[in-house]
């Protein structure tokens, strides 16, 4: 199963998803973490242009075909292969993020990035799908106060920008609400990784 995990800045995926995989795993699932931009070799080198605050200049599309170069990469050599073998591959974002940021933020248009990168999946799209919702404001800040929190371009947006990337995500779990689950992320940090844990097991009980 191939599960994404998607949201606003310092919505506190990566802190959540550490605990729920640590429940998978004493349940006896066989779980990968891995990450976009990158999770490869090579896809982490694009990463690196993609969110070095030095990159200023970059155009909207080009940012756009680096995402899309890069989540190839990451799927024919880790996701793909590590599904073949029964695993359950966990990633902090995927597609939906280049549709909320270069899509609707970016105003790329939903519809023309969805097509780049179905030419760049083969159409490939994941199982389950987890937002995580909240006020971009209180995740901005919650970045600012984590002094061990990398801080990269798109951190540096507007809010307006941010705004814009929720308000997508959130049209994106209406379109696509047979993978979506979306999650508030501003309840209690227990509670999000327990809301977080019976999404991917009520989806594991109906994959199997």
């Amino acid at each position: 199963m191939f599960v994404t995990i998607e949201g606003t800045e310092g919505s506190g995926k990566s802190s959540v998803v550490a605990e729920v995989v640590k429940l998978l795993e004493k349940d006896g699932e066989i779980i990968v973490r891995t990450r976009e931009p990158g999770g490869t070799p090579i896809a982490e080198e694009i990463r690196n242009v993609i969110l070095d605050k030095k990159n200023t200049a970059m155009d909207s599309m080009t940012e756009a075909l680096l995402y899309a170069a890069s989540r190839r990469q990451h799927l024919v050599e880790k996701v793909w292969p590590l599904s073949k073998e029964g695993k359950i591959v966990i990633s902090d974002r995927f597609l939906d993020s280049s549709l909320a940021y270069q899509g609707g933020a970016r105003g790329l248009g939903i519809d023309k990035i969805l097509a780049l990168n179905q030419y760049a999946t083969d159409g490939f799209y994941p199982d389950l799908t987890l937002l995580f919702d909240l006020d971009p404001r209180i995740g901005l800040a919650r970045i600012a106060a984590n002094n061990n929190r990398e801080v990269n371009r798109l951190d540096l947006e507007k809010i307006e920008f941010h705004d814009q990337v929720r308000q997508t995500f959130l049209d994106l779990a209406k379109r696509f609400s047979d993978r979506y689950v979306v999650l508030d992320a501003s309840k209690p940090f227990e509670e999000v990784v327990q809301d977080a844990y019976k999404a991917i097991k009520d989806k594991l009980a109906k994959c199997k």
